[in-house]
């Protein structure tokens, strides 16, 4: 009744003489349908407002009208010439609205209306009314599709609008009404491809997903170029030296990829720092299904990023990402624990995780997935707990090397209390035992006995089976099984029935003395059994197995129908299948094709003509006009491309040129970086530099590099005693970035500054090394400004090694005017011989009798700058001389390098050798994987660095590590508070553990209660600051100060247990 009044004081509201208070009703009207109340009973008196000519009143009105137009399609009719006249109005507002009202409007008889309406709309000045016109194309396709046609040469004019507000909204109205029409696209495609950026993100989500099936129509397979040097690398032994020629030149003309196929990947690769998830998704799947395989994995680390995110998105990635790792492990392999259950996520989560964790499974990572798993089975979420002992099962049967302890390891969840666990641990080790049965009967008999206790009707079941299917190995307790069996016939599953008739006709065929009667007893209940599966399965293994007249030819081969060799189980990832779907649509998710759903389509064999998406040179010229204010004078087919991307489109199959190298890794630092603008200009200046096309840029490009020249002058002359021998391209490239911190901070410039001055001091010191390799490593010089993630992650695009500095940026800052070369004030020290832990590199097991274990020696200086050395000691376990042990095929993350030590001709039976070999770790913590050789085997082995091994010890004096520290606070300096024991806080005790840890200089200290440690990183050189302060109540403050962010913090989670720990 309330609301009934209510609605009177709105109508009443509504038809007053006054515009505030017509205001105020609408208002409250528009809040009552936010709010989900019906509000259809104003239609009539909120319909006769639609003419007011108070804007405000005008905008409320048409919401109110999109809401209850297709329900109250009879009065909105009314409103027709209303809505015509508001299509005229001068406010775009009011246009949109009317056309969205009238679009809204779902009735045949005004469809011609609509369609004028659209066609004017889409010749509007205002590019949000373009916008409302493509978002009514659709309504109108669904409420007439026979106005098709019309509709399409609408889309074909808005899809040449250069509005980025357009551009989404007619890719979608393209998608709906003629999917089909690729032709549309042809003379579009460069500039949506431009204009990607600028799109709003739902925009580009619909746009990129177009583009992603137009490319698959319009370019041959970047794919085949892996096939052709895998093809190539065969040579045939007798093929002649003109054969060789031809083949050379057929493999340099075996691919090469498409301008616009490059473009499209260049355009969308920055998207994939978007903060729409499902932006980055599109690129992701985009990648995936149009980018060469080299560089589909820099989309890994974006994906990785979106598992913070939550539940519902990760669970759309990780689905996506589990298709993706089963075909290229590789892609994910580098970020194993970032899929690692947590105790908060939902079930759906961590069975997807669990999932990829398992595609991931090889020989290098599996000892660490099992002590994962383990945890995992102990679980509280047993639905959790059952996928993880199948997810073992899958790593036993995948991993041949692992299949013992696997089977080992489930046996002895055997004896668990949880049913759940002990069920799903004997259907997988029913499986696994069908791959290698004649090994195993023990087993069998440990299982037999648990028979008594396990009520699981699944487990009892697969017991069962098991007995009956080899109970030729276990003569003796497969009748007493079959004894126990038929005590409880009458109450059990009728799955667990189903097996004991089956055990039955095995022992009757394979051992009837013992079992005739028992099979006949198990045979008569089965008989009268409620179930007609029972019934129906009795009658048939009697007539089967009991001979008799009326038997037929069948009786005569019973054993082996029952007794037959049956195949063991593939166990199988449920993703396997989906990978025909594209990836990041509803119908991947569903594993089922969802209605709408856009086929892709296989990779042409010829590339269809690429000219038809050449643009006229009249609308190149007016494209160019807009953007560069000037008019193009050459033909813009000819230079729409600058010449660096000509340059990287000739290696197409490589990720990047060096160039662009630089900036790529900047765009991902700024991704963390809070003081960013320095990454943001130089890859902006650099995007300058790819589409420079015309003399106004290179005109500008040449007043640029003088200023930046005239800031090096300056630079120049504030340096003292440094050589001024530097080459043009290094200089300007390092000085103009220290120009550019030096205006957003005054400290980064200095830093900067003399960065570039120890740079050229490296220069004299170094006259040896040639000009070119300068000049490409000079504008790395940048990355030490910033905070590098690279540190930990690893990188995805080849990157030139950069000169160590041998001092620190910040420590140059304080010594401007000194000679570099002869300060003493840092120096690298050779710390006292402290045991390190010896790591295993390869089991003898996994190695057929070869052992190989590792361990970091701390000699400094052994393998030359950068190289970290590592002693690896080799034993032969076996009775058989092994020959000629070597490093094979290396696989290292791009900037790694290492020094292979040098082979050994043989290794006597139970003889041991230590070799000494150097690896440069980039400063990060991934791995450095490669083979193990022997005359006759490889194996695959893995060194990874703990992080305390990627320094080296420096001396330096209290005051100097003062200054130091003062420099590197705020985000470069990470603490914690640990609880230290009274008999743990002298100050030896604390120095044995950190230095054991960590490769750590000790730094004279004149307070009993403070000890300082320094170290300088192995491959940059970046100081590395460790404070020990001990507190009262056994508590102490450990300090971590460096410019790589990630290493302190790293190794301020590795030393705080060591100093915590009894």
């Amino acid at each position: 009744m309330s609301e009934f009044f209510q609605n009177e004081d709105l109508k009443q509201m509504l038809e007053s003489s006054k515009d505030s208070a017509k205001l105020d009703a609408m208002k409250r009207i528009v809040g009552m349908i936010a709010k989900g109340k019906n509000a259809s009973e104003l239609f009539p008196a909120v319909v006769k407002n639609v003419a007011s000519k108070n804007i405000e009143i005008k905008k409320l009105v048409y919401v109110y009208l999109m809401r209850y137009a297709e329900e109250q399609q009879d009065l909105a009719l009314l409103s027709i010439s209303t809505f015509q006249r508001a299509l005229k109005d001068p406010n775009q507002l009011i246009r949109a609205s009317a056309l969205r009202v009238l679009s809204s409007i779902r009735v045949p008889i005004i469809v011609p209306i609509m369609m004028l309406a659209i066609k004017e709309a889409s010749s509007d000045l205002s590019p949000y009314v373009r916008k409302n016109a493509a978002h009514a194309i659709q309504k109108l396709y669904s409420l007439d599709p026979e106005q098709k046609e019309m509709l399409i040469e609408v889309i074909e004019k808005l899809l040449k609008d250069r509005s980025t507000l357009v551009a989404g909204s007619v890719v979608m109205a393209f998608e709906e009404v003629c999917p089909d029409r690729i032709d549309l696209i042809h003379k579009n495609y460069r500039k949506l491809c431009n204009l990607l950026v600028d799109v709003e993100e739902w925009g580009q989500v619909v746009i990129i997903h177009m583009l992603t099936r137009y490319a698959r129509t319009q370019f041959v397979s970047p794919w085949k170029h892996d096939e052709a040097v895998e093809e190539y690398n065969e040579n045939n032994f007798y093929e002649s030296d003109e054969e060789q020629k031809e083949k050379d030149q057929k493999s340099k003309n075996t691919y090469t990829m498409d301008p616009d196929h490059r473009l499209l990947l260049r355009n969308t690769k920055p998207l994939l720092q978007s903060r729409n998830s499902a932006v980055v998704m599109a690129v992701a799947q985009l990648y995936w299904h149009v980018a060469p395989k080299s560089e589909a994995g820099i989309v890994s680390k974006s994906l990785v990023r979106l598992l913070r995110s939550n539940r519902e998105v990760q669970y759309i990635v990780l689905q996506n990402m589990a298709t993706m790792s089963i075909q290229r492990k590789g892609m994910f392999e580098p970020y194993l624990k970032s899929f690692y259950v947590r105790s908060t996520d939902p079930t759906m989560i961590k069975t997807l995780k669990l999932e990829i964790l398992t595609n991931l499974a090889n020989e290098a990572n599996i000892s660490t997935l099992l002590r994962e798993f383990q945890t995992y089975v102990k679980s509280q979420d047993k639905q959790f707990a059952a996928a993880t002992i199948q997810a073992i099962g899958r790593c036993a049967t995948n991993i041949t090397e692992v299949t013992d302890t696997c089977l080992n390891g489930l046996v002895c969840l055997l004896s668990n209390r949880d049913e759940i666990v002990v069920a799903e641990s004997v259907v997988v080790i029913k499986k696994l035992l069908q791959t290698q049965p004649a090994h195993h009967g023990e087993i069998i008999k440990h299982m037999a006995k648990l028979l008594d206790n396990i009520t699981v009707p699944v487990a009892r079941a697969s017991i069962l089976w098991l007995i009956g299917e080899y109970c030729e190995r276990v003569p003796k307790i497969a009748p007493d099984v079959l004894r126990k069996a038929a005590k409880s016939f009458t109450n059990e599953d009728d799955l667990v029935k189903l097996q004991i008739l089956n055990l039955g006709a095995k022992l009757y065929l394979t051992n009837s003395k013992q079992t005739k009667l028992l099979t006949q007893y198990v045979l008569n209940l089965g008989k009268y059994d409620q179930s007609y599966d029972i019934r129906d399965r009795t009658r048939f293994i009697r007539q089967l197995i009991v001979p008799n007249e009326k038997s037929g030819a069948l009786s005569k081969y019973a054993k082996k129908i029952f007794l037959v060799q049956k195949p063991a189980p593939l166990l199988e990832s449920p993703f396997k299948d989906r990978d025909h779907f594209q990836l990041g649509t509803l119908t991947h998710t569903l594993n089922s094709r969802a209605t709408g759903y856009l086929e892709l389509s296989d990779w042409p064999e010829v590339a269809p003509d690429p000219s038809v998406r050449n643009v006229e040179a009249a609308e190149s010229a007016k494209e160019w006009t807009g953007i560069l204010g000037k008019t193009k004078k050459e033909k813009a087919a000819e230079k729409f491309y600058s010449d660096s991307e000509e340059e990287e489109d000739e290696s197409a199959s490589t990720s990047a040129s060096e160039s662009e190298s630089g900036s790529e890794s900047e765009e991902e630092d700024k991704e963390e970086d809070s003081s960013g603008e320095s990454s943001g200009n130089s890859s902006s200046s650099e995007e300058l530099s790819d589409t420079e096309s015309d003399s106004k840029e290179s005109t500008a490009k040449k007043t640029s590099k003088a200023a930046d020249e005239s800031d090096s002058e300056d630079i120049k002359i504030k340096a003292k005693g440094i050589s001024k021998k530097r080459s043009t391209s290094s200089s300007s490239g390092t000085e103009s970035t220290s120009s550019e911190e030096s205006s957003s901070d005054s400290k980064s410039g200095s830093d900067s500054e003399n960065d570039s001055e120890s740079g050229k001091s490296r220069n004299v010191t170094s006259k040896k090394e040639e000009k070119p390799v300068q000049d490409r490593k000079a504008p790395n010089k940048k990355d030490v400004f910033l905070l590098d993630l690279d540190d930990f992650c690893p990188v995805t695009t080849p990157v030139a090694v950069p000169t160590a500095p041998v001092l620190s940026p910040s420590l140059t800052a304080d010594l401007e005017g000194l000679n570099l070369l002869s300060s003493s004030v840092i120096d690298v020290t050779t710390q006292v011989p402290v045991p390190t832990k010896r790591h295993e590199l390869l089991h003898r097991m996994s190695g057929k009798g070869l052992a190989a274990h590792y361990h970091f020696s701390r000699q400094p200086g052994l393998f030359g700058d950068h190289m970290i050395p590592v002693q690896v000691t080799v034993t032969n376990t076996t009775d058989q001389k092994i020959e000629n042990i070597h490093i094979g095929e290396k696989k290292l993350l791009p900037g790694m390098r290492m020094l292979e030590f040098n082979p050994i001709e043989y290794l006597e039976p139970a003889g041991s050798i230590t070799v000494s070999m150097g690896i440069d770790f980039c400063d990060s913590t991934q791995t450095a994987s490669f083979e193990l050789c022997t005359k006759d085997d490889h194996f695959n082995v893995n060194i990874q660095p703990p992080v305390g091994e990627l320094l080296l010890p420096v001396t330096m004096s209290e005051k100097d590590f003062k200054k130091e520290q003062g420099m590197l606070t705020g985000m470069n300096e990470t603490s914690t508070t640990i609880a230290v024991t009274p008999q743990n806080s002298t100050r030896l005790v604390i120095i044995e553990r950190v230095v054991k840890a960590a490769n750590l200089g000790v730094v004279p200290s004149g307070q009993d209660n403070i000890h300082r440690f320094a170290a300088k990183t192995v491959h940059s050189g970046s100081l590395m600051l460790v404070t020990v302060e001990l507190k009262e109540s056994s508590t102490a403050q450990l300090i971590i100060n460096t410019e790589k962010t990630v290493i302190g913090s790293v190794l301020l989670r590795e030393l705080k247990p060591v100093l915590s720990q009894g």
